[in-house]
Formats: structure tokens, C-alpha cells, sequence
């Protein structure tokens, strides 16, 4: 198989994986290490943030990623990085440093294009690292990838491990909130966060593996939250509409009533720290999972966020489904990431919310 021009940072133990839904714990019941780190982390998000905003306005075709270094942000670039670009990084509160890419971020989704259509069963994920040096397939054996480098021409980097798959606030009262347990059907799920569309209509956003639309969701006493509406099944994610929501989740353990307010949502970068606040692992551990460091972002259909909780701590479990993936927020509360969806150990699968943005039209109200 071709070989990266630069080693692509990947994590050798991985089990098996299962689909979440999960409540959330607050700030401050949280190790204060770890909320301490990601709080450090907020100058080079902020950075992030900055050049990004500038890379989807001016649609610059050389952006290949950005990684959130200690003490930087590394901004991997093809070619000759624009003068309005460098201008965004020299404006930007931490620093940037600007690094050579192989291939662009684009380069290397249109050749994941070329391996989904081409993949067998035993290639379950196609991921994009941050630094452009080519594609990684998540497979089940190295034979199952046999072949598909010739496909295309960038790197092609196979890693035999196990796919990510699907995985109480015992009883929540309106206004609903994240991080409650939501029961659609017979299956028990998180919700993740309280959003409003373009129209003001007000909604509970969860994993769409949960159930399907027109499903009756309520609480675990049979309280009437909503019926299940639009669902995008390769994005797991869906909402559920119900006039009575509030923009706050739960955080702290299983019974604990601790809630954070959501202060708007953001973009997700390699190297964030975040947590994770589903319902059955706030019942079992008495805390969010927190340590979830961003690994990757995915090419292929489900177009997932990969991370992986550092201290080899089990990531999420059944039940987390659907839960918040959520930061902190540098004026107080939390700011809102993604939505619990796939776990596979100490390794989880998120959508970001700005897919759900994109696919639903929603925003955190303020």
C-alpha cells in the first residue's frame, strides 16, 4: 500500500463499539483537570474559528486542516497559503503555524468518493486526517482493503479495528432539556440539545437510529414530550418537535438535576478536548465523559466525528444515544458540538452540530 508522506497519528487499541444515548453532568461536578483543559483550549479554538470562517467565505481549494496544537494551531495548507488567510492567522488570538500538506482537503474527499463506491463490507470507515497526508480506512482486515489504493491517487493507510456502532435525567418536566432520557418506542435514548429552526418551531435534536418519524417520544413515566419528526438516517440524527424546550442540559450524575446553559454551538477541530453527558453513563460513573480528544472526521456516508477518551476510559454507552458533545463555554455554561451516536470502547462517533445545522436549518437559541 502507498504510504502518507508524513506518519498519520493514529491509536492502536480498539474495541468493540456500540450505539449511545446518554445524559450529561455539570462543570461542576467534573474533574477540575479536565474542564481546566479545555478551557485552556478556548484561545486556539477561537483561532480555529477565525480561520476557518475566512476558509469557507473566500472557498480556498489549498485548505487540507486544523489541529489544535499545546500551545498553537497548525493550519496544514497545499500549496501557497493566500494573503487573506494569513491575514485571518496574524489577526487571530493564539498563534498559527503554517504547515505543508500533500493533498487539500477536497483532493482527499473526491478520492474517498472513489473508495466508498468501490468498498466492500470489511471497510466500515473512510477517515480524513487534518494534516492532507492521505486517506485512513477503518477495516476489518487488511484483506478486506485490498486493492482500493490503486483506486485513487493519494495515500491509502489501512487500520484494522472494530467499526463504530449504534450504541435519567431519570424524569425530566417541561421545559424539556438535554440529557434527560427520551423513550421512543421500546428503545431508551438522550435527548442532546433544544433547538429552533428558521420559523421559531422548537425542537429536542437526537440520534436518529433512536427511532423512525411519527414515532410518540416521551419521558420514562410516559410524559408526552413530542412525536419524532424529520430524520436524516446516514447523519443519525433527528427531531423531535415539542413546543416546550429550554436551551439548558443536565449535567451531573444519573439523578442529579445540575443543568449548564447552552450558549451556542461550534465547530469541531482535531485535537479538542470534549465531553460527552449521556443518560446511562451519567448513571454509572456519577459523571460526564470528559477526556474525549477529536481524532478524526469521516468521508464516506455517516460523516462522523471520531474521538477517543485518552485515559482508555469506556467512551459511551447503550442508552447515550442522541446525548450532548458539548465544550465549554469561556462566559460561563457550555457550548454545543455534537449529538452521541456510535462507541467502540474508549472510542466515539458524534455528529457535529453543524451538520445538523446544515441538514435540519437549527440553532442553539440564545
Amino acid at each position: 500500500m502507498r504510504t502518507a508522506r508524513r506518519t498519520l497519528a493514529l491509536f492502536a487499541a480498539l474495541a468493540a463499539t456500540t450505539a449511545l444515548g446518554t445524559a450529561p453532568t455539570s462543570a461542576a461536578e467534573m474533574p477540575v483537570s479536565d474542564w481546566d483543559r479545555m478551557l485552556a483550549q478556548q484561545p486556539l479554538v477561537r483561532t480555529a474559528d477565525t480561520i476557518q470562517a475566512e476558509v469557507l467565505r473566500g472557498g480556498h481549494a489549498g485548505f487540507a486542516g486544523l489541529v489544535l496544537e499545546d500551545d498553537h494551531v497548525a493550519l496544514w495548507w497545499k500549496g501557497d497559503v493566500p494573503a487573506a488567510v494569513r491575514d485571518a492567522a496574524a489577526r487571530a488570538e493564539a498563534p498559527v503555524e503554517f504547515e505543508a500538506a500533500a493533498h487539500s482537503d477536497a483532493e482527499l474527499r473526491e478520492a474517498a468518493k472513489v473508495l466508498d463506491a468501490r468498498r466492500g463490507a470489511g471497510v466500515h470507515a473512510i477517515k480524513v486526517p487534518a494534516d492532507g497526508s492521505g486517506l485512513v480506512l477503518g477495516t476489518t482486515s487488511e484483506a478486506a482493503a485490498r486493492g482500493l489504493d490503486a483506486a485513487v491517487d493519494v495515500p491509502v493507510r489501512t487500520v484494522v479495528e472494530e467499526p463504530l456502532v449504534p450504541v435519567s435525567r431519570q424524569n425530566d418536566n417541561p421545559p424539556w432539556k438535554g440529557g434527560a432520557t427520551i423513550v421512543l418506542g421500546n428503545a431508551a435514548c438522550t435527548s442532546g440539545f433544544a433547538v429552533r429552526n428558521g420559523d421559531n418551531a422548537r425542537f429536542l435534536l437526537t440520534a436518529g437510529h433512536c427511532g423512525n418519524p411519527g414515532v410518540r417520544v416521551t419521558d420514562p413515566t410516559g410524559e408526552y414530550i413530542g412525536t419524532a419528526g424529520a430524520k436524516h438516517g446516514d447523519h443519525d440524527i433527528m427531531l423531535v418537535p415539542t413546543g416546550n424546550v429550554v436551551n439548558q442540559q443536565y449535567v451531573g450524575g444519573g439523578d442529579s438535576n445540575s443543568v449548564e446553559v447552552v450558549r451556542g454551538w461550534g465547530d469541531v477541530y482535531t485535537g479538542e478536548y470534549l465531553c460527552q453527558s449521556g443518560v446511562t453513563s451519567a448513571r454509572v460513573t456519577g459523571n460526564p465523559v470528559c477526556n474525549i480528544k477529536v481524532l478524526f472526521f469521516y468521508a464516506d456516508r455517516e460523516d462522523l466525528v471520531e474521538g477517543e477518551q485518552v485515559n482508555g476510559q469506556q467512551a459511551a454507552r447503550p442508552g447515550d444515544s442522541g446525548g450532548p458533545v458539548y465544550g465549554p463555554s469561556s462566559s460561563g455554561g457550555v457550548i454545543a458540538k455534537g449529538t452521541v451516536t456510535r462507541t467502540a470502547g474508549a472510542r466515539i462517533g458524534f455528529q457535529d452540530f453543524r451538520t445538523a445545522s446544515r441538514d435540519f436549518g437549527v440553532y442553539i437559541p440564545l
